[in-house]
Formats: C-alpha cells, sequence, structure tokens
C-alpha cells in the first residue's frame, strides 16, 4: 500500500489562477486552524505572484504574511514556489541575494521550496538548490512542462537526471499551462521514476478539463504527492478538487488517510468566500469552465488574462484569436521557451506588439531581445543566427550562466533604502519591487505615524497636562 500525500494550494496557487492574487492575509485567518488539522503533506502559501500582490495590490507585508500563517499552522509544512535566479521578481538576481532570501525565507517558516526555471536551465537552479539545503529546507525544483519539437521524453527524463545530480531532494511536474493528458502522464511519471530515485510530486491546472484523470494516471504510475485546491477554489485555471481527489482514493491502495469530514468546515468558509470574490468581479465565471484551446495555444491561465488586458489597453479585443495563433509562432522563434513566468509574458506581450502593429517584429521589447540575448539562460532549442541578428543586431550572445555577470548587490541595495528598513527582510522586498516596494514602505510608516499620533491624543485626553 502506498499512501499519497497531498499539497493544498488553496492559500497560493489557487487564488492566483482564480482571482489574480487577491486573497487577503485577513481572509485567510479564520481557517488556517482548520487546514493545520487535516493532515496534509504542504500547505502552499507563499511566493509565486503572492508578494507582488501583497505589496502592489494589497498594501499588505508578505513577510508578515509568511509569520501569521506559520504561527497559526504550527503543524504542516509550509511551501512556496521560487522562480530560481529570478526568485519572485522578473530578473536574475546576484547570489549573494537569492541566498539571503532563501535564509529569511526559511527563518520566517517555510519548510519546502519549489524551484524552478522557465528555460529549464539546471544552472539557474544550483544556487537556490544549494541555498535551500544549507539552511535545511526541502528542496523540490520543478519541470515546467510542455511540448513541442525537442519536449518528449528523453528530454525529461535528461532534465530530471540532472536535477538529481544538482542535489535536490524531490521532483514536481510543474504543468503550468495545462497541457498534460492522462496517458502521457502516466508515460512521463513512469520514465522518471525509473530514471532517478527521487520522489515526484505532479501539478497541474483545470484548464483543459483533464486534471482529476492525469492526477490519477500520474498516480497509477508511481507519483508520490499531487497538488489540489479545497473545491470552492478548484477547477477552471486553479486545480483538481481536493476532496475529489481524496475520495477517489479512499479504501484503495493509494489511500490519501486524510478524513473527508474534516474538510466541511474548510469547504463551507471557502464557499462564502467565493460567492465573496464572484459577486465583486474578482472571480471571473468565465475561467470556470474547462477550455480545450489551452491545449492548442499553450497558453497559461494568467497568460491569458494578460493579453486580453493588453487587448483592451489597445482597444483590439478583436484581434484575441490573432494574438493566440502568434503565440506559438513567437515561441518557435524564440527557442521554444516552456511559458511560464517570465516567459509567458515576455512571448505574449511581443506577440501582441507583432498583431497589433500589423508587422512582425516591427516592435520589440527589450525582455523579448533578452530571451534572444541568453539573459534569461540557454533556450531548449538553439535560436537561429539570421533571425537574432534582426532582433538584436551584432550583439554578444551570452553563453554562460547570466548570474555569472552579476556583482554583489544586496549591500548596495540596502544602501539605497537606510529611511525605509524596519526589518531585514525589507531589503529584500525592495530588491525584488524597487518602487512597489518604497511606496509600501511609505504607506506602513504614514499608517504607523496615524495610529501613534492617534495614541498620543488618547493619553492627552487621559492624562491632561
Amino acid at each position: 500500500m502506498k499512501k499519497i500525500l497531498v499539497t493544498e494550494t488553496a492559500l497560493r496557487d489557487a487564488h492566483q489562477s482564480l482571482l489574480a492574487t487577491r486573497m487577503t492575509t485577513e481572509d485567510m485567518l479564520p481557517i488556517l486552524p482548520e487546514l493545520d488539522k487535516v493532515g496534509y503533506h504542504s500547505l502552499e502559501c507563499w511566493g509565486g505572484a503572492t508578494f507582488d500582490s501583497c505589496l502592489r495590490f494589497l498594501n499588505e507585508d508578505p513577510w508578515e504574511r509568511l509569520r501569521i500563517i506559520r504561527k497559526n499552522c504550527p503543524n504542516t509544512k509550509l511551501q512556496m514556489l521560487f522562480r530560481g535566479q529570478n526568485m519572485l521578481g522578473y530578473r536574475h538576481y546576484a547570489d549573494d541575494v537569492l541566498e539571503y532570501f532563501v535564509q529569511k525565507s526559511v527563518a520566517n517558516g517555510i519548510d519546502i521550496i519549489r524551484i524552478f526555471d522557465a528555460l529549464n536551465d539546471i544552472r539557474n537552479l544550483e544556487s537556490a538548490i544549494k541555498a535551500a539545503k544549507k539552511e535545511g529546507a526541502h528542496a523540490q525544483v520543478a519541470i515546467s512542462y510542455t511540448t513541442g519539437p525537442v519536449f518528449n521524453t528523453e528530454y525529461y527524463v535528461n532534465y530530471a537526471k540532472e536535477i538529481a545530480n544538482a542535489g535536490a531532494d524531490s521532483i514536481c511536474i510543474k504543468d503550468m499551462a495545462a497541457l498534460l493528458t492522462p496517458y502521457a502522464t502516466y508515460d512521463l511519471v513512469k520514465a522518471l521514476k525509473e530514471a532517478v530515485d527521487l520522489p515526484i510530486q505532479l501539478h497541474t491546472h483545470y484548464t483543459s478539463g483533464l486534471g482529476s484523470m492525469c492526477l490519477l494516471k500520474g498516480i497509477e504510475a508511481g507519483a508520490d504527492v499531487i497538488d489540489t485546491a479545497i473545491s470552492p477554489l478548484s477547477q477552471g485555471t486553479s486545480h483538481a478538487p481536493t476532496e475529489s481527489m481524496v475520495a477517489t482514493l479512499q479504501g484503495t491502495e493509494y489511500d490519501t488517510g486524510l478524513n473527508l469530514e474534516a474538510f466541511t468546515n474548510i469547504r463551507n468558509y471557502f464557499m462564502d468566500l467565493r460567492k465573496k470574490y464572484i459577486d465583486s468581479g474578482l472571480i471571473d465565471t468565465k475561467i470556470l469552465t474547462a477550455d480545450t484551446k489551452a491545449l492548442l495555444y499553450q497558453v497559461p491561465g494568467g497568460m491569458l488574462s494578460n493579453l486580453i488586458s493588453q487587448l483592451k489597453q489597445a482597444g483590439k479585443e478583436d484581434q484575441l484569436d490573432q494574438c493566440l495563433a502568434e503565440v506559438p509562432r513567437v515561441r518557435a522563434d524564440a527557442g521554444y521557451p516552456p511559458l511560464v513566468t517570465p516567459t509567458s509574458q515576455i512571448v505574449g506581450t511581443q506577440a501582441v506588439f507583432n498583431v497589433v502593429t500589423g508587422e512582425r517584429y516591427k516592435m520589440v521589447t527589450n525582455e523579448f531581445k533578452g530571451i534572444i540575448r541568453g539573459e534569461y539562460g540557454k533556450t531548449p532549442v538553439p535560436v537561429d543566427p539570421e533571425f537574432a541578428k534582426k532582433i538584436i543586431g551584432d550583439d554578444e550572445i551570452i553563453t554562460c550562466r547570466p548570474a555569472d555577470l552579476l556583482e554583489p548587490e544586496l549591500d548596495k541595495l540596502r544602501s539605497e533604502i537606510p529611511q525605509y528598513i524596519e526589518q531585514e527582510e525589507d531589503v529584500l522586498s525592495y530588491a525584488q519591487f524597487g518602487q512597489v516596494a518604497t511606496k509600501f514602505f511609505e504607506n506602513r510608516r504614514n499608517t504607523k505615524a496615524g495610529i501613534n499620533s492617534e495614541l498620543v491624543d488618547t493619553e492627552n485626553k487621559v492624562h491632561p497636562v
């Protein structure tokens, strides 16, 4: 009998997928003790877009959110998503910043760090793996799953071997665009289990309607852990429902050991939240239905909403189908990068420019030039030299690990914001989000100043001079 472990994504990827990462800490807080009692393998609750969203939209300190979750979930491992050398930002950072971020993440409560690279370039993961292990965290490396000319079983097996050799504690198949099909999942998991002696975790989305079937076939092939979302925040561009998977496996050789009754209060709580989010417009009910076009265009849910937003701003919403058709062509030109942050945004934006301007590559973004130049690492397929020359002229192509070209930057970053630092973690928020972080710091200071003045007024009323 093999007990299947379950990672709950409600506190991170589920709300990132369905409501643009807008769930507040206040909305999480009442249900945290209940989540802690379930017996999950882990709660995915941090990283990904949560850090950016806290600072940019919610006026929350992401570090304080992590500390609150840790305090209220003492019995369950906390997990985060980490973009390798990109950390949680959108460029590569020097190793000293990365190492300090990992140190502070673990110190504030993270147990498992899921590390991935948008190009599946192992060089961009090595520093993060070493840093995680140095801090005593579980270093899980995620394979960014995609399809295309080179993305066969042999490609993924070779990458898995590189991951194992780099010292990872486990491997996650990260199917961010819901491109897996059930039998392809079975074949891939089986091949990986035969190739490496590491636990395999399976992460897929429900966009194409195949999520539960993919998880089941993956389990039959030997997967050890699955990612799910509590039912009110499941399906659509999110994940398979937690309770449904637990019920499916109950009484079989793969029984999770979780009690279905333990989900009753959790489901009721999130049903009320779901209604609130739909009523407020945060959840668009259109994304709650399956859409097999995801298999054709290979566009993750977050990338699709980004495309629609860009076209709305340009007044070109009627050109969405042309943009979706252009995405695979741009991706091919760029060396077939998997479409996940930041490459999904870069390829998507370039596709929009190609369609809206009426001429392919008439306008080229700096980020797209960066992919062609090698600033993000080695693309899965070499970029055609003639195309590269058209995009970046005679610029030199970077062939080393991009971070090797970066000088240590932690001290410099710290010296730029001495007036804002109230905790050591603030320099890491600033490192990744610059002006967004300083705006948050200013709001925080002003709020505290307002509270302090009220306290002084109260004291003066109680103790008149």
